[in-house]
């Protein structure tokens, strides 16, 4: 009887440890789980034949953030925004073709045009299941995020802007070799676009207008000029610039979105950029009635310099919209 009591309470006692064991499990892994989805994931999906990169961190259940990249970047200009917003957000980040780590196609078999970059990564997000979505667009990310916003705007619930231009005014003294290239696109026209390839110029592509230079973190402008060092990477990139001026002559569309949809807008804006000035941030006060409108003393990437304020910025404007 004795051995039987012992036996007893030794196998009541094992499974109160299994269960405890079994609980810690289940909570250790559930902990893995949150920490993961926070963790930026470096995908790629097939689109059309080509292999678009991208980064995601979140939950897919939470808002969807829309990260569109600038020139000559690519989705690592928003690993700030991945490692800090990805507690609320889902947060999706894809590279163009011919950008980042995406596929990059010979010229004769894509043609490198803002309204194809717009179709390939509208395209992506048609793949990818999402319908409900804020854009937040830099440089480039403008007028493919403007493009795919005109396209669905019943998808959009908000447009968050650094340095992402819709007009005229907008476009600054940086642009005015481009604009030579637009009237005459030959030879002389491209050459003396060439030095914004090189190592140099790239790195001012990041450093110009900063407070600072020592705050931009140089492996941006390293990773930039690797990829503009390939082949068929001048060409592609002339051919942006120079289809650039299909850009402005969409803007009056652009802006009549604006006016018809209101869509909630975040305006972020480094006001010594030499491409986007200040005056073009200032231009969405015409058709947006209600403009959150922030103006930040740095330069062209804004978010290298000025990277918690604009991402604090970005949390408190999406938790209003939530409400």
């Amino acid at each position: 009887m004795k051995h039987t009591i012992i036996l007893f309470f030794a196998l009541m006692l094992l499974l109160g440890c299994d269960k405890t064991s079994k609980k810690s499990t289940e909570i250790h892994n559930h902990s893995i789980t949150d920490a993961d989805m926070k963790t930026t994931k470096f995908r790629k999906l097939m689109v059309n034949g080509i292999n678009i990169a991208y980064r995601e961190a979140g939950n897919p259940e939470k808002p969807t953030l829309v990260l569109l990249h600038g020139y000559p970047a690519s989705s690592h200009q928003y690993r700030k925004v991945l490692d800090q917003l990805s507690d609320d957000y889902y947060l999706i980040a894809p590279d163009y073709p011919g950008f980042g780590d995406s596929d990059f196609p010979a010229p004769d078999q894509y043609e490198y045009t803002f309204n194809n970059l717009a179709n390939t990564i509208d395209d992506f997000l048609e793949k990818k299941g999402l319908s409900s979505y804020a854009i937040v667009m830099q440089d480039y990310g403008a007028p493919i995020g403007f493009r795919i916003a005109t396209k669905h705007p019943e998808r959009v619930t908000a447009i968050i802007t650094q340095n992402g231009n819709a007009y005229e005014e907008g476009l600054g003294e940086g642009w005015k070799l481009i604009r030579e290239l637009w009237k005459d696109r030959n030879e002389k026209t491209e050459s003396v676009l060439l030095p914004a390839f090189t190592l140099e110029g790239l790195k001012n592509e990041y450093t110009h207008g900063t407070r600072n230079k020592e705050n931009i973190n140089p492996d941006s402008w390293q990773l930039d000029y690797l990829r503009m060092s390939r082949p068929n990477a001048h060409k592609v990139n002339l051919d942006l610039w120079y289809d650039y001026q299909n850009n402005v002559k969409l803007y009056p569309r652009w802006q009549k979105y604006l006016r018809d949809y209101q869509p909630p807008l975040l305006i972020v804006w480094g006001k010594n950029d030499v491409y986007f000035p200040e005056s073009g941030a200032a231009a969405f006060k015409k058709d947006v009635k209600n403009v959150d409108y922030n103006i930040y003393d740095t330069g062209h990437f804004a978010m290298e310099e000025e990277g918690e304020a604009i991402i604090e910025k970005i949390r408190s404007f999406m938790k209003k919209l939530e409400k």
